[in-house]
Order: C-alpha cells, then sequence, then structure tokens
C-alpha cells in the first residue's frame, strides 16, 4: 500500500471520530464488540469463535501472559512526531497490526470475509483470508482487496500445486502456511453448543436460529438468498462441500503428512512471500528460515489446537533471539494497544488480531471493523505518548521495561 493512501486512510477515519455511527458510540475497547455479539450470534457460533480446546488452559496462558510484562515509562520527552504507521515486506501500513485469517466468518458475520478484508483496507491495514473461508478466495482478492492468503497445505505435491496455481491466479503474493494443525484440534465446546462442519440440522440449531432472528435473517438468511448456499471454498483447488449436509464430512486433506519437504516444495513453486504460521519453538524458526521462508507467525492458534502449549508472548523472545534478522509475526491473545506494544518489545514485528474484528463484522459490519481497528491504534498512539516514544520500534531494547 502507498504511503499517500495509508495517510488519505488515517485521515478519513480521524475525521470520522466527531460523526460516529450512533450504534457504534458505546464500543469503547474490542471487548465491547465481543458482549455485543454474544446476545447476537446462537450459542453455537459465538462458542465456536471464542473459545478454545478441552480446558481453555492456553487461552487463558496467552491472556495471562501479557499481564505479567510491566512497563516503565519515561516522562519529559518530546511526542508530539509519534506515528504508527510500519513497513511489512515493503508495504507501509498504518498500523503495526492485521486482522488474523479466521474460518466461518462469513457464518457470523454477512459476508465477513470481505467486510474484514475492505474494512482493514479502508483503515490502513489488511486482513489475512483462510483457507477455512466460506467465501471464495477470488472474491476477498477483488472485492476485498486482499493479498495475503492462509492455507492449510494438503499432503501430497501434486494439490499443492494446484492450490498455489489458484492462490497465485488470484492475485494473492503473499502466502502463509499453517504448520499447527496435522490433526484438528478437541473443541468439546464446539460439540456442546451444537457446532459441526458440515452443519446438521439438529433440533438444538434449529432452537438457536428461532432464537436469534436478527443473525438467522441478517446474516444467515441474506447470506443464502444473495450468493446461494455457502460451501467450503478454499481447502483446495477446487471447491468443497456445503456448509449445511447430511452426510458429508470435512476433509482434513491429509494434513497429517505435512512436513519441511513439503515446505520446501512449496518455496520452490511459489515466488511470492511465504510464511510459516504456527511456530513455537526456535529451532523451528531457524529450520523456516534455512528452508526459504520470508517470515514467521509465532502462534498457538488462538488457544484453538494443543491445550497446555506455551502462551505465545512467552515463546516470543527466544525465537526472536534464534532469528535475528527474519521477520517475526505474532499473534494469540492480543485485546489492548499495551498488548501490541508489549509483543513489540519482546521481538515482533507485526501482530495479527483475530477474534475481536470478526465480533465486530458481526455486529456492525465494516464499518465495526473500521470502528474497531481506529479504537486499537488510537489506544496504541496515546500508549505511545505515555511511555515517552514516537514509533512503535522504538520501544524495542529500550529501557521502558523493569529489570525482573
Amino acid at each position: 500500500m502507498a504511503q499517500k493512501s495509508v495517510v488519505e486512510n488515517v485521515a478519513t477515519v480521524r475525521r470520522k471520530q466527531v460523526t460516529t455511527p450512533r450504534n457504534l458510540r458505546g464500543m469503547l475497547s474490542l471487548d465491547d464488540f465481543e458482549r455485543r455479539a454474544k446476545s447476537y450470534l446462537p450459542k453455537s457460533i459465538y462458542g465456536y469463535i471464542s473459545g478454545g480446546v478441552e480446558t481453555d488452559d492456553t487461552l487463558k496462558a496467552n491472556r495471562a501472559a501479557f499481564r505479567g510484562i510491566p512497563f516503565q515509562p519515561r516522562v519529559l520527552r518530546d511526542v508530539s512526531t509519534r506515528q504508527t504507521t510500519v513497513d511489512l515486506f515493503g508495504d507501509t501500513l498504518a498500523v503495526p497490526f492485521g486482522i488474523a485469517p479466521m474460518g466461518f466468518s462469513a457464518l457470523a458475520a454477512y459476508d465477513g470475509d470481505v467486510s474484514l478484508a475492505r474494512g482493514a483496507a479502508q483503515a490502513g491495514s489488511f486482513a489475512i483470508c483462510s483457507a477455512a473461508s466460506l467465501t471464495p478466495l477470488e472474491r476477498v482478492a477483488t472485492e476485498g482487496g486482499s493479498r495475503w492468503f492462509q492455507a492449510y497445505i494438503p499432503g501430497d505435491e501434486t494439490r499443492i500445486g494446484a492450490l498455489l496455481e489458484r492462490v497465485a491466479k488470484a492475485g494473492f503474493d503473499r502466502l502463509v502456511i499453517t504448520a499447527d494443525a496435522p490433526v484438528a484440534g478437541n473443541r468439546e465446546n464446539n460439540a456442546r453448543n451444537g457446532f459441526d462442519a458440515p452443519f446438521r440440522v439438529t433440533p438444538k440449531i434449529a432452537w438457536q436460529g428461532i432464537t436469534h432472528p436478527r443473525w438467522t435473517i441478517g446474516t444467515l438468511g441474506r447470506e443464502i438468498l444473495t450468493r446461494g448456499m455457502p460451501h467450503f471454498e478454499n481447502m483446495e483447488a477446487i471447491q468443497g462441500p456445503p456448509l449445511f449436509s447430511k452426510d458429508l464430512v470435512r476433509s482434513t486433506i491429509g494434513r497429517d503428512r505435512l512436513c519441511w519437504d513439503s515446505v520446501r516444495f512449496i518455496r520452490k513453486n511459489w515466488t511470492g512471500k511465504l510464511i510459516i504460521k504456527g511456530v513455537l519453538h526456535p529451532q523451528d524458526a531457524r529450520i523456516a528460515q534455512e528452508a526459504g521462508c520470508d517470515g514467521i507467525i509465532v502462534s498457538n492458534h488462538g488457544g484453538r489446537q494443543l491445550d497446555g502449549t506455551v502462551s505465545t508472548l512467552a515463546a516470543l523472545p527466544p525465537i526472536r533471539k534464534e532469528v535475528p534478522e527474519m521477520t517475526v509475526m505474532f499473534d494469540s491473545g492480543i485485546r489492548r494497544g499495551t498488548d501490541v506494544l508489549k509483543a513489540i518489545m519482546l521481538g515482533a514485528d507485526f501482530v495479527f488480531i483475530g477474534r475481536p474484528f470478526l465480533f465486530a463484522a458481526a455486529t456492525n459490519g465494516e464499518a465495526g471493523v473500521i470502528h474497531a481497528i481506529r479504537l486499537l491504534r488510537d489506544e496504541i498512539d496515546r500508549n505511545m505518548a505515555f511511555l515517552g516514544i514516537t514509533q512503535p520500534y522504538d520501544i524495542r531494547g529500550s529501557d521502558l521495561a523493569p529489570m525482573r
């Protein structure tokens, strides 16, 4: 994204501060969107987005880790020139964060994948299109302007090659390979709430639809009337099964066969930027670098895969030390501007946030996404002033973290 367009987008968002839509004026933080979405969404959909796996220990650990990292601000520094823009792979972005890939976005929010991509672009950032999307990746690229695609890679080279060809043809030039999902996580909350994929219309699901008419009519009904029955669109080079089915089973596409040799094959056949998501061990970061990857995302899948995993914030510093010259990104657990700055302080070059932005899209569409990004951007800007810094990266290697 060109610097001029970033500045124009930021200026537009700032001008809209005085004309914030009435239904967004009570949204003062990212958590406010979740509270609103909890009443709007059926229990099965809300639980799918908000939940983790098994006892949710990893989910809770991600948030607790941020509370254990304090700041020690400096005062009487001129911070009048502060700005939140950063560079990532040659793109100048208005904020040091983007929207993480999330499956089933169009089930939670009307045209959710496109709304997330458009809202992020208007606010000077970007959203990663998910392989588990119900929206064809081609639409997300052309209508949402997305250039980042996250893939669950098939288990053989023929299918990998076909998927890479489709993704490149659509216009994506940043490919994110999810590496921490060889099998599906044990999401017991989904089973208890009636969430399944493909969906089966059970009495429990039917009752949730009846008792949440705004979602049933305004999201699911509108989606089906506008574009027909949603399908799993992006797991492979061809369209997958429909969202609702009596007997189809969602394919895991042989992900347990994926290995570093697969990554090397992708590197040979992919000309764009290549990123590995789900790295938690320093040696895996080193292997990714040696395999020719352009970056990694330190992530435990938001606590949605292996319960009891190390928090991403705890994993970040040793990974940064292992690959000091590599682009290291980060996700899982961020909810505040202080969280973004703490992640950068400990070594992240860029961060991603998922759930809160999907809740914003679910309740308020594209306008909600823009408002949520502005809230987080304003928090970062304000916190930078309090800390005595003028750019996000100024916090790295500084004396703003107390001796521990």
